[in-house]
């Protein structure tokens, strides 16, 4: 009798660690990474960067082949991230003032920029928070002074700064709760660390760790040891710069880290990770052929980001979803995967990813994705003369994506499944189509309370521009 008792409560114990277990509140790790081009990870074809540990995340979850940032540069993204809203919601557009370069080449005086998302959104972290989340930020926040504010319980090295601040990536230096005077640490190996460090003492409940890495952001600084690899290694195609393949190496050793650690706590089957950009790669530090554009641009090159996802058990491993998606369904994504309540006062752009996660074949049935970016970003184009971009929106729709620029109304149309690199402009080619994407495109605006820019600019020299755009 004993002995039937005891197998009794054995075989009652392994049912409720197992019921425990699939109740359990899944952990989430964000991994978002700075200025990271599409092709610059393994997963998405690049042949001289390495990232085993970002292509562990794609092998054993699920990449997002068509992953998209809410903006073309690091603030309007981060804080739609954040928010779960569209820029026009929340007025974060571009990063500082948006009327840069010179003023007698702007054609039209843009929208002016909001640097600080404001307090009455109810961001991601404060949803997970009121979930019982014990929530993280390490790294880069670049959306006010405190991120302690908006729902983080933790901040460390996130300030309203947009790139590392004093000495750059190595010590000494002086961020939030992240000091070190001594010479020769790597900012990017710290928040590593730091992370791991987060993850152990809070290794017993829900936790969302935010580790935002200020890398691969220039400045362009790399650990010397790692800028010697790259130099001797044989190039194969235009990702050729050794440092940045330093600085790239040095993230995905932290992600390594982070990886180590949920496997060595034996948290990897409840905690979701996410790999993510904030906008595409730099077009002074990286490659971002065959996509058009850069940093900074509304062409895919700018926008089109490398995303993957592991979710055990629900993720199948190694599947890819074409479907298109992009930041601010995060939000609403993580509010499904962990049960969590949608606070009352948010209000949600996004879809979320869940069916995708779990049916890669699946689709979302939703219009349209959009981009508004109603600012100029100084640079140097064959496109926009001296500058990156000027005032824009976009629209995909499908295989489709619409461009229109506001200082002169052009529109172009690219179909990206027969042509990911935005070759041809088919907007005559293709009226109806279009003329139905900007309907949509304009509709959207109306609904959001989106600003177009149209006032001419009374400094704006014709004369200076064809000047600028003949050097060109």
């Amino acid at each position: 009798m004993n002995r039937v008792c005891r197998l009794l409560f054995a075989a009652l114990g392994l049912v409720f660690a197992v019921l425990s277990s699939a109740l359990a509140k899944p952990n989430i790790v964000l991994i978002y990474i700075d200025d990271y081009g599409w092709r610059d990870v393994g997963f998405n074809g690049t042949k001289f960067y390495e990232t085993p540990n970002a292509d562990r995340i794609a092998r054993e979850g699920m990449i997002f082949r068509s992953a998209y940032s809410n903006g073309p540069n690091c603030a309007p993204s981060r804080a739609c991230l954040m928010s779960g809203l569209y820029s026009p919601r929340h007025g974060i557009y571009t990063v500082a003032n948006s009327d840069r370069g010179k003023a007698s080449l702007r054609k039209i005086i843009p929208t002016k920029n909001t640097t600080v998302l404001a307090d009455e959104f109810v961001t991601m972290a404060e949803a997970l928070k009121m979930g019982g989340y014990t929530t993280a930020m390490m790294g880069k926040w670049h959306l006010g002074k405190d991120p302690t504010t908006q729902g983080f319980d933790i901040n460390i090295a996130g300030r309203e700064w947009g790139s590392p601040s004093g000495g750059g990536y190595h010590s000494p230096y002086k961020y939030p709760n992240l000091v070190n005077k001594q010479k020769g640490e790597y900012l990017t190996d710290r928040l590593g660390s730091e992370a791991a460090k987060f993850i152990e003492a809070h290794k017993d409940k829900p936790f969302f760790l935010y580790l935002t890495h200020y890398a691969v952001h220039t400045p362009i600084q790399a650990k010397p040891e790692l800028t010697s690899k790259y130099q001797k290694k044989p190039t194969v195609d235009q990702q050729t710069n050794a440092k940045y393949a330093a600085m790239i190496e040095s993230m995905d050793d932290s992600v390594g880290t982070v990886l180590e650690t949920l496997d060595r706590l034996k948290l990897a089957d409840n905690t979701i990770v996410v790999f993510y950009s904030d906008n595409g790669g730099h077009a002074g530090a990286t490659s971002n052929a065959p996509l058009r554009g850069s940093k900074g641009m509304l062409y895919e090159g700018g926008i089109r980001v490398p995303m993957a996802v592991r979710w055990p058990g629900v993720a199948k491993a190694g599947s890819v979803c074409e479907e298109p998606v992009i930041g601010i369904d995060l939000y609403p994504t993580l509010l499904e995967a962990t049960k969590t309540k949608r606070p009352a006062k948010a209000q949600l752009d996004g879809t979320s990813l869940v069916p995708l996660l779990k049916d890669a074949q699946a689709r979302l049935f939703r219009p349209a994705l959009y981009w508004h970016f109603p600012a100029y970003l100084q640079g140097s184009t064959r496109r926009h003369g001296p500058f990156r971009t000027t005032p824009a929106g976009a629209v995909r729709m499908g295989d489709w994506k619409l461009i229109e620029y506001f200082d002169d109304g052009t529109l172009e149309l690219y179909n990206l499944v027969n042509d990911i690199g935005e070759t041809g402009n088919l907007a005559k080619q293709q009226p109806k189509k279009t003329a139905r994407l900007h309907a949509m495109l304009k509709a959207w605006r109306r609904a959001t309370d989106a600003p177009v820019p149209t006032e001419m600019n009374p400094r704006f020299d014709p004369e200076a521009w064809r000047k600028a755009t003949r050097k060109r």
